[in-house]
């Protein structure tokens, strides 16, 4: 009777490749971070000079939507879920809409104010944002303040708070409050962003006003309308000064004394709300349940499906820039001659017919953006103000 074999005749299995390392929440808010970081710096140079108005909603919605939805699949990230888009109840977004009102008027005006007595006169003329709006007609008017009252408060929280923001909290080896860190670092990065010294410290109480908003409540919504109520404000504060601008300069002291009263109206409506806040939670939605936390590490997903989710990003970008270069010539070529020939801010205690001046070179834009006029009507005065010597 033959006994059998105990070492039994089994094939060896092959070798398995070695799994790849898990992506970690802060290592997705860290690499989306370079990522969006290089594409907005493209953008900037090579979108935005086109026509503002368009450069701005190509950068929201490919920059800091685009790319930081791809980032989040790229990783097996659910970005919905992940970054806290679900709408909360209507208490915690109406609370955050008055909430980044009453926040402009008590924070925000005041730290600005502050900040442009202490910068440069010559940094407050470059960095003058209002220089978006002038020289453009109805249209693009239109598309640049709903860009800056809806694209931009969705896609930049959604990067800044629901990637940035929420990889950053993650407890690592560091001491002190995560949650805290994290708000901090997330809104001086959102502020670095904007490219903007004189609004610089504004900026960064607004992101941690924001991401305040987003770990209290536990969605993002609350902090974009913040961000929409926020940006509202100032348009309409900066039209309403436009169209009731008084003959007579504003002196010093009556500007302090607008400072203030805005200060301490908005400071006592402000103590209100946080204290409306502590009173009935619902406000704010509750603190953030167990399962809003970010996922933990999970695989970078094969590069043939990263290639099928940044597909169609790639193809609506280049879709809409190319339209954009067919249908509108005439706009390219006004923006690529107003970049040859920059002109020197007109400052406020200058003559009222410089002024006047510069006012109509930008209704002449206007006339020749429509088809009014011929294009070398605009340019040539655009080149005879270019050349004057340095304003007063």
């Amino acid at each position: 009777m033959s006994r059998s074999n105990p070492v039994e005749d089994v094939t060896p299995s092959p070798p398995q490749p070695p799994s790849s390392p898990g992506v970690d929440p802060r290592s997705v808010a860290v690499v989306a971070t370079m990522l969006v970081f290089v594409a907005f710096l493209v953008a900037g140079l090579m979108v935005q000079p086109l026509n503002i108005a368009f450069g701005i909603w190509f950068t929201e919605i490919f920059v800091f939507l685009g790319l930081g939805w791809f980032v989040l699949r790229a990783t097996g990230r659910n970005p919905g879920r992940y970054t806290g888009l679900s709408f909360p109840d209507l208490a915690p977004a109406v609370f955050g809409f008055l909430l980044g009102t009453v926040n402009f008027f008590a924070v925000v005006a005041p730290i600005q104010y502050i900040s442009q007595l202490l910068m440069p006169k010559s940094w407050r003329e470059i960095y003058d944002m209002a220089g978006i709006f002038q020289g453009q007609t109805a249209v693009e008017l239109a598309f640049i303040v709903a860009s800056v009252s809806v694209a931009a408060p969705v896609c930049e929280e959604f990067f800044f708070r629901g990637i940035l923001l929420q990889g950053l909290k993650v407890p690592g080896r560091t001491a002190g409050n995560p949650a805290s860190r994290a708000i901090l670092i997330s809104a001086v990065v959102f502020s670095a962003f904007h490219l903007d010294p004189v609004g610089f410290l504004a900026r960064v109480e607004l992101g941690v006003l924001f991401g305040w908003l987003f770990l209290r409540t536990g969605s993002l919504w609350p902090g974009i309308l913040a961000h929409s109520a926020n940006n509202l404000v100032s348009t309409v504060l900066f039209f309403a000064a436009k169209q009731f601008e008084s003959p007579r300069e504003s002196t010093p002291r009556e500007e302090l004394l607008s400072i203030l009263v805005f200060v301490v109206l908005g400071s006592g409506v402000l103590a209100g709300l946080m204290t409306a806040a502590n009173r009935f939670p619902r406000l704010l939605g509750g603190p953030v349940r167990p399962d809003e936390a970010p996922e933990g590490p999970v695989h970078l997903e094969p590069m043939a499906k990263l290639l099928r989710l940044a597909s169609p990003w790639m193809f609506a970008a280049a879709l809409s820039l190319g339209s954009y270069v067919a249908l509108d010539p005439r706009g390219i070529e006004l923006s690529a001659f107003d970049r040859d020939y920059p002109l020197r801010s007109v400052p406020q205690d200058a003559p009222d017919a410089l002024h006047a001046e510069r006012e109509a070179l930008y209704e002449l834009r206007i006339r020749a953006r429509r088809g009014d006029i011929p294009l070398e009507a605009y340019m040539q005065e655009r080149v005879r103000q270019s050349k004057q010597k340095r304003l007063p």
